[in-house]
């Protein structure tokens, strides 16, 4: 599972620019199933995004070649 930021708002969800989220499933090429919990482990919303509405969120090192 990654973690992963709303790169642009989607009102309709109530997600905003920056709403952190796990990507928990690849649905199709550069589409993903994300889920967005609150700080006590609640869902509150989960959906498609296309891998342009998102940005991926590293927490170690990223090797380059």
């Amino acid at each position: 599972m990654y973690r992963s930021v709303v790169t642009t708002p989607l009102r309709v969800y109530d997600l905003y620019r920056g709403q952190v989220g796990t990507v928990v499933e690849s649905l199709a090429p550069d589409v993903f199933e994300v889920e967005f919990s609150d700080n006590e482990g609640r869902t509150y919303a989960s959906l498609a995004l296309k891998v342009e509405q998102l940005l991926v969120l590293h927490h170690e090192p990223v090797e380059t070649a």
